[in-house]
């Protein structure tokens, strides 16, 4: 792409978010909407646990899980490069 190109997107996305910018007017969200009612804030401990530790949790049963779980023959599965294999040596050594 050219530099003329590259200024032309620029200027474009410039423009854009510019215009984004200012219609979205983040003064007015400091008025009260009727029936708007708020309640408490979240603690810190409450922030961290609801948006760190839940998610962190929930992935580590998921990954649990699916170790747990996982039912698929060892022939299938990929090693790397020049690792031996312990099902192709167990087959072999019955044979």
């Amino acid at each position: 792409m050219d530099k003329k190109n590259a200024l032309r997107a620029g200027a474009l996305a410039a423009g854009t978010t510019l215009m984004m910018l200012l219609m979205s007017s983040p003064a007015l969200a400091l008025t009260r909407d009727d029936g708007d009612d708020p309640g408490t804030g979240l603690s810190v401990v409450e922030t961290l646990g609801l948006y760190v530790l839940a998610p962190l949790a929930l992935f580590a049963i998921i990954a649990g899980l699916v170790m747990v779980l996982d039912r698929s023959h060892p022939d299938h599965r990929v090693s790397a490069p020049g690792a031996k294999n312990k099902a192709k040596a167990k087959v072999a050594a019955k044979a």
